[in-house]
């Protein structure tokens, strides 16, 4: 069991503080044009009430410690990318549900805990692959999501705002007291799956399935409370912990805090926070800002990767090997995934390295149709989450988690699934601003996919 005491070991970081990435070669991340702006921004935040506690931090690490040993999974998804506009009860209550109801689906097909770490609040940065793109003949800098600048191709609504920063604080905050109400307070109560239920999941052919799944662990809870002398708030309450990719660096820098009776350095934003496929340069800002703080941190694995590199990255980011401290999310693509994957798990077992390993069959798999639509096909995603799991299972490794772009709305973005959306749909209800999400039918049936896969590598 790891400690959890204030005085437990934690790696302290020499030569660094909050900011020390500032004086690092910084990428995906433009210059903000009125620096006195930017300053007073960031001081501001830097002010502000934290949005999470280091107690939350430390019990998250300590169920991804138990990940890495075999002993959960880790269900992380969420949106592409948060917007402003999209802080609305819905959107929040859509995906909660999702990530509930895959969650208990894992749960009861797999027979293991599952830990719940959402793509929200605070999800609102994103790399992009140009600088600039040409709208109606004019070189405008590119969206990189709402903390930055504005999704609207209008020049000066693509200057970097400081201003945004705040309000990104503000809407996350906002987002995580409307989770932690649902969360408190009955939302996931089993006693009532009503409260979850959508209802055009009674379309998919899994219904029948999932409907038999839900009340067989209503009669469990009814058996054990029957036998209990009181009601397990267990059944009533969960656990949903916030994650996003560490990109803006002034808006996690500044919210960086040292805390009462306990060593160590807190991004106090969110929970986890991840480093990109664009960002993982070992002598670069984004690695020098993650080094320092105690959160659980993602590393982003294509196929890409320099082996020599990840190593010596792991190594910058987790010193003293810590159990729960990475989780190495592999993103390699249904095509690639069977070349990349093996020779990196050989070397960290080499290596004797603890890593959560988690499969982001997502990011590989983009496509654009010939209408120029960026989609991707549900049978990519799946096949490289079976590939992934017989690949650890040759390999004698623990695949314990899973990391995927979806939405509990019905958007039509992704094809496939058991519905069989096709590509003359996606314009039905086609909303992300940038990367194509699974839909609430295309993420139920993936859990029960990934419950299967999960039973035949690892189940008793």
């Amino acid at each position: 069991m790891q400690n959890d005491s204030p005085t437990a070991n934690i790696a302290e970081p020499k030569n660094w503080s909050p900011d020390s990435w500032k004086e690092f070669p910084v990428k995906q991340l433009p210059q903000y044009p009125d620096q006195n702006a930017l300053d007073e921004a960031y001081r501001e935040l830097s002010e502000l009430p934290p949005l999470i506690t280091s107690w939350e931090v430390r019990a998250l690490k300590k169920k991804l410690a138990d990940i890495a040993a075999g002993k959960g999974f880790l269900l992380q998804g969420g949106d592409c990318a948060e917007t402003f506009a999209d802080c609305k009860s819905p959107k929040i209550v859509n995906l909660l549900k999702v990530l509930l109801q895959m969650s208990f689906i894992m749960i009861h097909e797999m027979g293991i805990p599952v830990t719940r770490v959402g793509r929200i609040a605070g999800q609102y940065a994103k790399p992009r692959s140009r600088d600039y793109e040409i709208v109606d003949g004019e070189k405008i800098p590119n969206y990189r999501g709402d903390l930055i600048n504005s999704i609207a191709p209008v020049r000066d609504e693509r200057i970097a705002d400081p201003g945004r920063l705040i309000e990104g604080y503000h809407k996350s905050a906002l987002t995580l007291n409307f989770l932690r109400a649902l969360s408190d307070e009955g939302f996931a109560d089993l006693h009532h799956p009503e409260y979850w239920e959508l209802d055009f999941m009674k379309q998919n052919s899994y219904y029948q399935e999932y409907e038999a799944m839900v009340n067989s662990i209503l009669k469990a809870v009814s058996f054990m409370e029957t036998i209990a002398p009181n009601q397990f708030d267990t059944v009533q309450k969960v656990n949903i912990y916030t994650s996003h990719e560490g990109l803006n660096l002034y808006y996690d820098s500044a919210q960086t805090r040292q805390v009462p009776r306990r060593k160590g350095w807190y991004n106090l934003s969110g929970h986890m926070v991840w480093l990109g496929n664009r960002t993982r340069d070992i002598d670069g800002a984004h690695v020098e800002y993650l080094r320092g703080i105690v959160n659980p941190i993602g590393i982003k694995i294509g196929p890409d990767y320099d082996i020599k590199e990840t190593i010596n990255l792991i190594e910058k980011l987790n010193p003293i090997h810590e159990a729960g401290k990475i989780v190495l999310i592999t993103r390699f693509g249904v095509d690639q995934v069977e070349a990349g994957l093996p020779p990196l798990i050989k070397r960290l077992k080499k290596e004797g390295m603890p890593v959560v390993w988690s499969c982001d069959p997502m990011h590989g798999n983009t496509f654009a149709t010939d209408k120029n639509i960026k989609t991707r096909n549900f049978d990519d995603i799946l096949g490289e989450i079976r590939k992934t799991f017989a690949i650890h299972r040759s390999e004698g490794s623990y695949l314990g988690g899973i990391h995927l772009e979806l939405t509990g709305d019905n958007v039509t973005e992704c094809v496939g699934g058991a519905r069989g959306l096709h590509e003359g749909e996606l314009h039905h209800n086609y909303k992300t601003y940038c990367d194509p999400r699974l839909n609430y039918q295309q993420s139920l049936e993936l859990a029960f996919m990934i419950a299967k896969e999960w039973n035949e590598s690892y189940g008793a």
